[in-house]
């Protein structure tokens, strides 16, 4: 989980955009920016996940019959 930041849309006037998203990247954090009005915007970054495990094993040919089989 990401920590988070809150900022007036005042602060960040003399900031570009760019410098507010790599400061968004670089720090881990996620950014919200709160409108005169009320509004928020929330921006954060892309969460990385880990890749799945690769597991040893097979699938037997039959096995869906073999769960649906009403005989037994």
């Amino acid at each position: 989980m990401f920590t988070q930041t809150i900022l007036r849309l005042e602060e960040l006037k003399n900031k570009s955009i760019e410098e507010v998203l790599k400061s968004v990247l670089s720090t881990h954090k996620t950014l919200t920016i709160q409108f005169p009005n009320g509004a928020e915007v929330v921006i954060s970054p892309k969460v990385e996940l880990k890749p799945l495990p690769v597991l040893e094993g097979y699938i037997p040919i039959g096995w869906k019959e073999a769960i649906y089989d009403e005989s037994e």
